[in-house]
């Protein structure tokens, strides 16, 4: 286990911080007049997703924290509850909670592998492929008239998730979504 010095709590590193695994979001190393540097971090928690603030002095450390991923299969979603099932055995059957998996819940499709975060053997995360292709379920007639440059119309994705989509896009074409940002990527089929 590395032990990183106040300078070192850096961008995208994991530290154990209150006995939890946080992820640095930002950091900033200054000095306030005479006294001595100090780093201002945003640390986003990984157990819970809130993000707080914190000053790391010159004399303090924090241990990296040991984090595992394995590769889990999303099978389904019901009242609230996501089901996984190990990779290698599908009778691991385990339930994860929204909070657990966050907001790119709604990209996962049945039967898909997802990187899980572990840390001391409890998942704590997901990660979703930044890119997704999913099949529009849903999607209103272009309304003739209406193809004014950059308009936009709302699609029902095979997911259940609703997305921001241009005019041209319709029912049964499979679209790529970017995850992060939650929008409308390109089409990749023609219905």
């Amino acid at each position: 286990m590395s032990v990183l010095s106040y300078n070192e709590i850096l961008p995208k590193k994991v530290i154990l911080w209150n006995d939890e695994p946080y992820l640095v979001v930002s950091s900033h190393v200054f000095r306030k007049q005479q006294r001595k540097p100090v780093n201002v971090t945003k640390l986003k928690s990984l157990k819970g997703g809130r993000v707080v603030e914190n000053s790391f002095h010159q004399n303090e450390t924090v241990e990296e924290a040991e984090l595992e991923k394995k590769t889990i299969t999303f099978i389904y979603e019901s009242k609230g509850e996501y089901w996984f099932h190990d990779v290698s055995d599908k009778s691991q059957r385990f339930a994860l909670s929204p909070d657990t998996i966050g907001s790119s819940a709604k990209f996962m499709k049945a039967n898909s592998d997802i990187e899980a975060l572990v840390f001391n053997d409890e998942i704590i995360g997901v990660t979703v492929p930044i890119k997704v292709e999913l099949r529009v379920k849903e999607a209103m007639p272009a309304v003739k008239g209406n193809s004014a440059q950059g308009a936009l119309k709302e699609v029902t994705l095979e997911t259940g998730a609703t997305l921001m989509v241009p005019m041209f896009i319709n029912e049964g074409d499979i679209i790529s979504i970017n995850t992060e940002t939650a929008t409308y990527s390109e089409r990749m089929e023609k219905a």
